[in-house]
């Protein structure tokens, strides 16, 4: 059950939404500055009552409307529902414009004649609109609460990618909708006056907000196509407003800025998170009881959980080298690695006991293991530079990537000895992640290295302090912290046995991000600075006469 305040932020995102407005123009009407807005809307900051009465006098509708939820909301600012506090604000009735023409009033004739044989009345269309989405004023197919509204983010974001935007024109202009495409405002008969003259014009239409597709241009093109996600939008706002402000602050001086941003890369990050888990489906536990082995042994020591991180060097091919052959090798750098490796399957609570010696797929923890022999030499051991045999503590994308390399036939799988675990998800984080891959991307097109830089201060800042760490306070995962970080090991590998797969030769598999080949690495990987691609990092010659 959301708090009144969480459902408060959901309202105002909903309405800022809707009506294509920024948190500038929010933070203007109640006399507040934007940054200030943006920490109410993260929840670094509360909404007074003074705030709730201001927002209610700006879109116009009672306190009573704005605290209902943003569903409710959203219909009664246009027209859609009515006031849970009638004659408090008298605000006429909005129709909103259609996405697209009715197909009834684009197919049906005008005029249609009432003896029509029956075979040729139009056949019902499946899944006909009921009406435009309260959220996101696209077409919607379902009802909640009487309302016409999608039934999830991701539907929402769904209609917005697939309905077009038809240029329209007088001769193709349904009956009854205005040059700017806003339908005319509904007159009934007994309020209609006569018109003086037969041919007068018809009324002009009634002045709305912005058309549903102005509203929508307005909105990051993540929110669009769906690549975050609906509620996503104003976790992107939640970061770039940021650097916005900060940059501001600093006077337009990229480097006071880029320094003032890491300083606040952890509670800002924070903050980002506990907003992406707004309305999630269960409570993950941020300070569960530490079980003995994650914790370090002394202030500058460690646990007993081994991560996997590689470093690996290919025998034969050094081995060639020494004795005069030539290779010509590209060392490649995976871009964002701890940021990609924030979709891991993590544990929701406290991690618990089991001594069943079998793998639930939907749990997920550490595992005490005996790993099995690896045998190929061209291709690094997913457990890492490890030398000494026997029994060890791993985290639950370790033992997912070894039972992965079973299932190839790579290996025989390890054998489980004890689990620590939990209930698990793969996507806790996802919604942070997908908001912060999209700013980076947004922001490496236009060139913002500052964005860059501080969304690469979220994401390994985070990753670095969930843990046992005095530098964040508001949570001690360290079973977090592991899987992430092994998670990353675990695509280096990937990629590394991709590469194999391919014909080429995998020469060093180092770091978190580092892999060196031998061949045309361009068939296999995509150069770039996105997530999904690879850059350059080094060439060089190893072998071969001096």
């Amino acid at each position: 059950m959301l708090s009144t305040e969480e459902s408060l932020r959901l309202t105002v995102a909903a309405l800022m939404t809707r009506t294509g407005e920024r948190q500038a123009v929010v933070a203007a009407a109640l006399g507040l500055s934007q940054a200030q807005v943006s920490r109410k809307q993260s929840g670094a900051a509360h909404w007074s009552l003074e705030d709730v009465d201001g927002l209610a006098a700006h879109y116009r509708i009672s306190v009573l409307d704005l605290l209902a939820g943003p569903t409710h909301a959203v219909g009664v600012l246009h027209g859609a529902a009515p006031s849970l506090q009638p004659g408090v604000l008298a605000v006429p009735p909005v129709r909103l414009a259609p996405a697209f023409p009715s197909p009834l009033l684009a197919e049906t004739p005008a005029e249609a004649p009432s003896d029509a044989p029956a075979e040729e009345a139009p056949a019902a269309v499946p899944q006909l609109p009921v009406g435009l989405c309260v959220l996101c004023g696209q077409p919607a197919a379902d009802e909640v609460d009487g309302f016409p509204q999608h039934l999830s983010a991701e539907e929402c974001a769904e209609a917005a990618e697939a309905t077009p935007v038809p240029a329209t024109t007088p001769a193709s202009r349904p009956a009854g909708v205005s040059a700017e495409g806003v339908p005319a405002r509904d007159v009934s008969a007994a309020e209609a006056p006569a018109p003086a003259v037969p041919a007068a014009p018809a009324a002009p239409a009634v002045s709305v907000p912005a058309p549903v597709p102005a509203a929508a241009a307005a909105v990051p093109d993540a929110r669009r196509k769906g690549t975050a996600g609906y509620a996503s939008g104003t976790l992107i706002e939640q970061i770039t407003d940021r650097v916005h402000d900060v940059l501001a602050e600093q006077g337009g001086d990229l480097g006071a800025a880029e320094a003032a941003l890491i300083k606040m890369a952890i509670p800002d990050v924070m903050a980002l998170m506990k907003s992406s888990r707004v309305g999630g489906r269960y409570e993950h536990s941020e300070f569960p009881p530490t079980a003995d082995i994650l914790h370090k042994k002394s202030q500058k020591g460690a646990d007993e959980i081994w991560e996997g991180r590689p470093k690996w060097r290919n025998p034969e091919i050094f081995k060639a080298a020494k004795s005069g052959e030539r290779f010509e090798v590209t060392a490649l750098d995976m871009n964002a690695a701890y940021l990609s490796a924030l979709k891991c399957w993590l544990p929701i609570g406290q991690l618990r006991e089991d001594t069943s010696g079998v793998h639930d797929p939907k749990k997920a923890g550490v595992h005490l293991i005996t790993p099995a022999d690896w045998d190929h030499t061209d291709l690094p051991n997913p457990l890492g530079a490890r030398l000494e045999p026997g029994q060890l503590w791993v985290t639950e994308s370790t033992l997912r990537q070894l039972l992965d390399c079973a299932r190839q036939s790579l290996a025989d799988p390890p054998v489980i000895h004890r689990s620590l675990v939990s209930g698990a998800t793969e996507a806790l984080l996802e919604k942070m992640r997908r908001a912060l891959a999209e700013v980076r991307r947004s922001a490496i097109a236009e060139g913002d290295e500052l964005t860059v830089a501080y969304v690469k201060a979220m994401y390994s800042k985070f990753v670095s302090t969930i843990g046992e760490s005095s530098a964040n306070r508001e949570i001690r995962r360290p079973d977090w912290m592991h899987i992430i970080r092994s998670k990353a090991f675990a695509n280096l590998w990937m990629k590394a046995h991709k590469a194999r797969a391919a014909g080429l030769h995998v020469v060093q598999v180092s770091g978190t991000d580092e892999l060196h080949l031998v061949g045309d690495w361009r068939e296999v990987f995509t150069e770039g600075r996105d997530l999904a691609q690879v850059k350059v990092k080094d060439t060089y010659v190893l072998g071969g006469k001096k």
